[in-house]
């Protein structure tokens, strides 16, 4: 027995049993595929389809037919998964984070320190935005990567674990998670295809199956009804159960670590208890008054919990996609300059005055909120940022907003004037008294201000714990009416349901009171500063004309609403929100003031791949990149062939047996550890077309170099092994078809399998 046969074992009946042909392994392969998108429908609910789709589905493609053609190549369970990880980390880098990588493509540090970064505001996003989801970077790189990762997963639990029953539930919980997340009608249809999906799943693998003997088929006999039994079961009671599950309450926060964040959850009572409130903010401004920051938007509301709006961004450098609601003609519009410094505040919202037209000076990346004009960061945070902001404010007489109509238009969301069905009837039987003998909608909400503001009501953070309604749902605004005390939250969502049942289109702002004056003075202007405990919430109405107006009814806090009449000097201090309209520009405005997207570029550090731009140098790295990792086994190969030739030319006959057993398992011929080598050299010649005479040089150099004891040097034989060698090698590749000899320098199995372990036997190709 030869040197490499000591440690040698046979390839075991339970192994052989495993193995499956190429057809059987291919048609798998097209299972699990098939399988995979199915689980991945239901995504199409939760987020608009875009480019994240063809990413997930050939991200997928790309890990199974790697899988598949290194198992063609008998590689081990391990480096089947190496690979297939290997290339989802090559993907993934390339495709959203190309600019942190090495040649575009190979992942570093600072690709590693981004990843973390983005999942998190991945995360946020989801939490905070509203089916469907704008696909941002952050939710692409998510849903891209699980699915990747999901493929491998299958892949190793399908191919090479051989169960599949556990594959399909996974798969079957995977496709849940959106009927988990939106809270709608179940989608039938792709139950329907994940079924059919996971039976042809089944049906494949079992046949995929070797069946050598009488015995294999009579414990599989009755594998196939079972399995396809259990799955059916399994997909029926997952349609039938998807539309009861709850609907997830989500506390939302935005902390990015150090400082505080803002809570759009309008859970805001936690935050506002804090005992030492801290300095958040500072900013000062050229407004007619200090303004209100405003963070983000609620508007949709199912009774229980108001919800974000969702977060459609646009690219801040780009001119397309903001929401442009007219203003009347006759409507005083005056521009507005403030300078803002973030001191402790770890938020993807950006604070800023209504209604911002530009924003400079940001750090990371940030992008802007149509509907509701605000600024957002999927991986950058408010901690430490410097920012100058433009904004245009709307200043309607008195005259000229009693004019106009609070009502639904086709240019904002349906959401700003739902109600639930079970609302409680105290709030609008109020709200219908309050209002009563009001002639129009302007005369109404201020009624309604001027009434939660009038003394009845009081301002009070322990008493909504007390009474057991520290929320905003509708039960705990009908306790807050009955009790009248509570903070912003209470004061907010009662002032905006109340307006709703008079049909009024509205909406929850989230952000922060305007702060106090410090009494320094910066370029002439007053620097304001903004605590943590100014936190705040307040009602935005739409108006027909003018547009989003903002409201105070909070008693004790802020400056209420109220504008002047038309005899009123222009330009004083008429609303203290300055919050109003979305705005356009007109001859009363000031040159350069022009409306346009905010101005942020989106550069991010996540280096993602930009709609905007065409950049061919990462597609172009990739394949530099690709081309290289296809050509290093070959490279190695040759290096390591001629190491051993050398070698064999030294007089070490063992380099030369190894020369013929390396080809041999390349080419997928078994070399198994019992074998001797006569009896392998005898089987090389009559089975797989060996040069007779060469192996039989080779045959003598090994037998004398074993018997003798002169392992590893036999001189005398030097040349007549190595060239014995080289032309065995050359007559087994001869003997085999050209897209196998090509297979075996690309792919070649003995990198990484020894001669003679359970990995070296015969790989069942064709060799012909």
């Amino acid at each position: 027995m030869s040197w490499r046969n000591a440690a040698a074992s046979s390839v075991t009946p339970e192994v052989a049993e495993m193995r499956v042909s190429r057809r059987g392994a291919r048609t798998l392969t097209i299972a699990v595929y098939a399988a995979l998108t199915a689980a991945l429908l239901p995504v199409l609910n939760v987020v608009e389809p875009s480019g994240w789709l063809f990413g997930a589905l050939a991200l997928a493609a790309v890990i199974l037919m790697a899988g598949y053609f290194a198992r063609r190549a008998r590689l081990p369970a391990i480096a089947v998964s190496l690979i297939e990880i290997v290339l989802w980390a090559l993907f993934m880098t390339g495709a959203f984070f190309g600019s942190t990588a090495l040649f575009w493509v190979v992942p570093t540090p600072a690709t590693i320190d981004a990843l973390p970064t983005v999942l998190a505001a991945a995360q946020d996003e989801i939490i905070q935005g509203a089916a469907p989801l704008e696909p941002s970077l952050a939710v692409s790189v998510l849903i891209v990567g699980a699915m990747g990762l999901l493929a491998i997963i299958i892949d190793h639990v399908v191919i090479t674990a051989r169960m599949p029953l556990l594959a399909s539930v996974g798969l079957i919980a995977v496709s849940l998670i959106p009927a988990i997340v939106v809270s709608d009608e179940a989608d039938v249809m792709s139950f329907i295809y994940l079924a059919a999906a996971i039976l042809f799943l089944l049906r494949a693998e079992t046949r995929s199956r070797e069946k050598p003997a009488e015995q294999q088929a009579e414990r599989t006999a009755g594998v196939p009804a079972t399995a396809m039994g259990i799955a059916a079961i399994a997909v029926v009671v997952a349609v039938a159960a998807s539309p009861l599950l709850p609907e997830p309450t989500v506390r939302v926060g935005s902390q990015f670590g150090a400082g505080p964040g803002i809570d759009a959850s309008l859970s805001l009572g936690d935050d506002l208890r804090q005992p030492d409130p801290i300095e958040v903010i500072r900013y000062q401004s050229n407004a007619s008054s200090p303004p209100y920051l405003r963070a983000t938007t609620l508007s949709q509301f199912d009774g229980a919990v108001w919800e974000p709006d969702p977060l459609r961004t646009v690219p801040l450098e780009s001119s397309s996609g903001l929401v442009e609601l007219s203003v009347d003609e006759d409507v005083l519009i005056t521009p507005a300059e403030t300078s803002v410094s973030v001191v402790n505040l770890a938020s993807y919202w950006l604070p800023i005055p209504w209604a911002a037209t530009a924003v400079s000076g940001l750090e990371g990346s940030w992008s802007a909120v149509p509907a509701n004009r605000t600024v957002v960061s999927q991986s950058a945070t408010t901690q430490g940022q410097q920012y100058e902001v433009s904004s245009l404010a709307a200043r309607p007489t008195r005259e000229q907003i009693r004019s106009m109509d609070a009502a639904p238009s086709p240019r904002i969301d349906d959401a700003t004037v739902a109600l639930p069905d079970d609302l409680p009837p105290i709030i609008g039987e109020l709200a219908a008294e309050v209002t009563e003998g009001t002639t129009n909608d302007y005369d109404a909400l201020i009624a309604l201000q001027r009434w939660f503001r009038g003394g009845e009501f009081r301002y009070s953070l322990e008493a909504p714990v007390e009474d057991g309604f520290d929320g905003s749902g509708a039960d705990a605004v009908a306790e807050f009416l009955e009790v009248r005390e509570g903070y912003c939250v209470h004061f907010a969502a009662a002032f905006t349901m109340m307006a709703r049942t008079l049909d009024m289109p509205t909406r929850i702002v989230v952000g922060y009171l305007p702060g106090n004056v410090t009494g320094e003075v910066e370029d002439g202007e007053p620097v304001y500063s903004v605590m943590s405990d100014t936190l705040h919430s307040w009602p935005e109405v739409y108006f027909e004309g003018v547009g989003w107006v903002g409201f105070e009814p909070t008693a004790g806090l802020g400056t209420p609403t109220a504008f002047a009449p038309e005899s009123f000097t222009p330009g004083a201090a008429d609303n203290s929100l300055t919050a109003q309209p979305e705005e356009r520009p007109t001859a009363t405005s000031t040159p350069g003031a022009d409306l346009q997207d905010l101005n942020v570029p989106l550069d991010g550090a996540s280096g993602a791949i930009r709609d905007a731009e065409t950049n061919f140098y990462p597609v172009l790295g990739a394949v530099v990149f690709i081309l290289a990792a296809l050509t290093a086994p070959a490279i190695i190969r040759a290096a390591r062939q001629r190491s051993l030739i050398r070698s064999a030319n030294d007089g070490d006959a063992l380099a030369a047996w190894a020369i013929v057993q390396n080809a041999a398992i390349d080419l997928g011929i078994s070399v198994p550890g019992a074998e001797t080598p006569r009896a392998f050299a005898n089987r090389l010649v009559s089975d797989h077309g060996a040069s007779s005479d060469a192996m039989q040089t080779l045959v003598y150099a090994i037998e004398h170099a074993s018997y003798s004891g002169t392992i590893g040097r036999n001189y005398g034989l030097t040349d007549a092994a190595a060239a014995a060698a080289v032309e065995a090698s050359a007559s087994l590749f001869a003997h085999v078809a050209a897209s196998r000899r090509v297979l075996a320098v690309v792919v070649p199995r003995s990198l990484l399998v020894r001669p003679g372990s359970v990995y070296a036997g015969a790989t069942g190709l064709r060799q012909e």
